[in-house]
């Protein structure tokens, strides 16, 4: 049985001290799922902000975003679309 597909956008934050390679890493081990991706960096904050967005089983959308927030320095939460599944 094939699992429910869904779209998500995760938001990250990462502050100065943020562990980017090991994010870069994480990102690249769901790279399958991943439709698109931009930073941009806040410098009167110090920080980058990415957002990620990814086609993936919902499961994978929580262990991705749960991944992401136990890193140093980053923060992480997922927004789920209520857009229905893809036509095929």
């Amino acid at each position: 049985m094939e699992t429910e597909s869904r779209v998500a956008v995760i938001g990250i934050v990462v502050d100065q001290t943020g562990d980017t390679e090991e994010l870069n890493k994480v990102l690249h081990q769901y790279g399958q799922y991943i439709v698109g991706r931009m930073g941009i960096p806040y410098h009167k904050r110090n920080v980058n902000i990415i957002s990620v967005v990814i086609d993936a089983p919902g499961d994978v959308i929580s262990a991705l975003s749960g991944k992401l927030g136990m890193l140093r320095g980053i923060s992480s939460k997922a927004l789920y679309s209520k857009a229905p599944e893809a036509q095929e």
